[in-house]
């Protein structure tokens, strides 16, 4: 069986519902691992109450970040991994690190990239009055949440919504089109190709895939 590493920061609602996947075999691997850069991340329990190994590697103890993301590939590839999965992994990645899992290394963002790329998309959306919000399943490339977009989910934004509504509100959307993401990726449906997300043969668009 297939493996995916999961990295996290923090309470990892988006580990729990990958979890939750592949034990109702909707994701054609399993988790191998799951890697914190911090050691109280809520995340690190989820995966070892499920059986999953819970690992921490402490920034702290490398002198820059490049030696920390060389640490951190080395530790993946001892689970050797299809898809390396960000789940709230909120450590800008190298060049390098980035560029060794081209195509396998998938993230998801509390936004309708390109819009609010970065932190606290939530207020943003609000601030705004923006009549809608959502959230990205895209690939991780140099660009912070700039990778090419695969699949987007839509939510609304009421009056009466402040960001931790709209938040629990985007994040149910991540729970669903995650897993139905990494399957894509597991299965050969989906690839990348200079720059750009292909699914089932076909370019997607910049705000990837539609359904009819």
């Amino acid at each position: 069986m297939k493996h995916l590493v999961v990295l996290i920061s923090g309470e990892g609602s988006n580990l729990q519902a990958l979890i939750d996947a592949c034990q109702q075999g909707k994701i054609a691997a399993r988790i191998a691992a799951v890697i914190s850069h911090r050691a109280d991340a809520y995340g690190l329990t989820r995966a070892a109450a499920a059986g999953i190994e819970a690992k921490t590697l402490n920034p702290a103890d490398f002198a820059s970040r490049e030696d920390y993301d060389r640490a951190l590939a080395a530790l993946i590839d001892r689970y050797p991994p299809a898809v390396i999965v960000l789940a709230g992994f909120m450590r800008i990645l190298t060049s390098a690190f980035v560029a060794r899992y081209a195509g396998r290394m998938l993230n998801v963002h509390p936004s309708l990239l390109p819009r609010y790329p970065g932190l606290h998309t939530h207020r943003q959306a609000l601030a705004n009055g923006d009549a809608e919000h959502g959230t990205s399943v895209h690939f991780v490339t140099d660009q912070l949440d700039g990778g090419p977009v695969i699949l987007q989910a839509r939510v609304p934004i009421f009056a009466q919504d402040d960001e931790q509504i709209l938040a629990q509100r985007v994040k149910t959307q991540e729970h669903a089109i995650y897993p139905l993401v990494i399957n894509w990726l597991l299965t050969g449906r989906l690839s990348l190709r200079d720059n750009v997300a292909w699914l089932d043969g076909a370019p997607l668009p910049a705000a990837g895939y539609a359904a009819d």
